[in-house]
């Protein structure tokens, strides 16, 4: 039996999109940090002893993972412990997904006992790997008759394969979701052949080849000056004469400072009153994060890079106020923690070399040395933040003995501040 304490586990979580590539969904990841050391605590999935469910139940509640996910649900993995345990109670029906594991057997009790679930509200899902020879068996996998998600590992799936099983699977009426999507290339495979919802990082993967460069536009370029002017303190007149040059930046702004999420009371009427109002460093926070919301085109939206790099930025920012180096670099960290989590993703979004982008921006020597070198405690803290994305618990793990401060506690409750914050940023 396993001793496995919520303080060992790891929080962790990849989006899901749906076919506009909008955010639909978070599949949290349960992770034994323990396994960093060397033992046998691991992940429901991952080959080594499972997190116990009364861990995973504790971990979500404790954490109000719930409140967290806003308006999207949460995809666990559920084995049979947890499926047929007293702790599944805790959990929030038509919050959670619970997807049933290979390892469930299928028997008459079992999909009984997944019925009953069911009839109580709980949204059910199950796998389906294309490489089994029993894929297309449809017949003697009762399971996908009553759940509402089928997921597919699409990782290293043949598009032959792949278009077989879709075709076999359709005529259920499944919300079909490929996992395990790592590129774009993927994506729109997956895409073309049906599938509903997809699983994975391809959407944060630069698409600017190694040889190339691409010309940045010239809104984009304004938001590069823009962060540089006031990193350096400029005057408010030379902030904005950059601002008239952009007439839909403009406007982006004028519509932000007077939304309800920017805690303004007084209503703002030009410009230099927005940024006045505002603040440099309020100003500073939303000119990066208006790189990833689409500020630059006529029809501003939201997209999943805005919510991945706000959660990362808000994550290192409350991290970094736990380490003991706060005391020494003072407050000035913490917004340099910030930026560090949001400028990470821009070369994804802008499509152009990282080092181009960053010699457009005179950043302080320890952002340049996190998103350059990853050195530094921005650099070991952006090293965290990713891996806790890349689901390597071991190295996360290794990370964290580097930060003073900061534990495995510490760090879940802040992923979840940080996950709350974006997906209220994004509404």
């Amino acid at each position: 039996m396993s001793d496995t304490d919520p303080q060992d586990v790891f929080l962790a979580r990849q989006p899901i999109l749906d076919r506009q590539q909008q955010l639909f969904a978070y599949e949290l990841l349960f992770r034994g940090a323990s396994a960093g050391k060397g033992d046998s605590a691991g992940s429901l999935d991952g080959g080594l002893a499972p997190v116990p469910p009364a861990v995973i139940v504790d971990t979500f509640t404790e954490l109000s993972l719930a409140e967290a996910l806003g308006p999207y649900q949460g995809f666990i993995k559920a084995d049979q412990g947890l499926l047929c345990g007293e702790q599944v109670s805790a959990l929030p029906a038509r919050t959670v997904v619970l997807e049933i594991l290979d390892t469930v057997a299928q028997t008459p009790a079992m999909i009984a006992h997944c019925e009953l679930l069911r009839q109580q509200g709980y949204i059910l899902a199950t796998h389906v790997r294309p490489e089994s020879s029993e894929a297309l068996d449809i017949e003697g996998k009762p399971l996908l008759k009553m759940v509402e998600f089928i997921k597919v590992d699409v990782g290293g799936a043949e598009a032959d394969r792949l278009k077989r099983l879709v075709s076999a699977l359709k005529p259920l009426r499944k919300t079909l979701l490929a996992e395990k999507v790592e590129s774009d290339a993927k994506m729109r495979l997956c895409h073309e052949l049906g599938f509903d919802l997809f699983q994975g990082y391809y959407f944060a993967q630069p698409t600017v080849k190694a040889n190339e460069s691409k010309r940045l536009q010239s809104s984009e370029t304004a938001l590069l000056r823009l962060l540089g002017l006031i990193s350096q303190d400029a005057d408010t007149v030379e902030i904005e004469a950059v601002f008239k040059q952009e007439p839909v930046l403009t406007l982006s702004l004028l519509r932000l400072t007077n939304s309800a999420g920017s805690g303004l009371t007084t209503r703002i009427t030009s410009l230099r009153h927005a940024i006045t109002l505002l603040g440099r460093r309020q100003l500073l926070r939303w000119l990066q994060l208006l790189l990833y919301s689409g500020a630059s085109t006529s029809v501003p939206a939201v997209n999943p890079l805005l919510q991945l790099a706000a959660t990362r930025g808000r994550l290192m920012e409350l991290l970094v106020d736990h380490t003991s180096e706060i005391g020494q670099y003072g407050r000035d960290l913490v917004d340099q923690a910030f930026m560090a989590g949001i400028l990470s993703l821009m070369s994804a979004i802008l499509g152009a070399k990282s080092g181009e982008i960053l010699a457009q921006l005179p950043l302080a020597a320890p952002v340049l040395e996190a998103l350059g070198e990853r050195r530094g405690v921005l650099g070991d803290l952006l090293t965290l933040v990713e891996a806790l994305e890349d689901e390597t618990p071991d190295k996360a793990a290794a990370v964290l003995g580097r930060l003073s401060g900061i534990d495995t506690a510490c760090v879940n409750g802040c992923l979840t501040r940080a996950l709350g914050w974006a997906n209220n940023l994004a509404r």
